[in-house]
């Protein structure tokens, strides 16, 4: 697994485990996963249509995939 990945997969259990710690259930997880998902995909959109982003951390994800 490379560095990427496995900071990737370390952030999402940290952030998981801290939601859970602090009385999120697992519902309100997906929820909130959901609602990340449909931000990204909002912003790839934004990026095919040319929009440019604030960010560059989007070009950095890309670039993994």
């Amino acid at each position: 697994m490379s560095t990427d990945k496995q900071g990737t997969r370390i952030l999402a259990r940290t952030f998981f485990n801290q939601l859970r710690a602090s009385g999120y259930t697992p519902m309100q997880i997906i929820g909130m996963a959901t609602e990340l998902l449909d931000l990204v995909t909002e912003d790839l959109k934004g990026v095919d249509k040319g929009v440019v982003q604030p960010t560059d951390a989007r070009q950095d994800f890309r670039q993994e995939a």
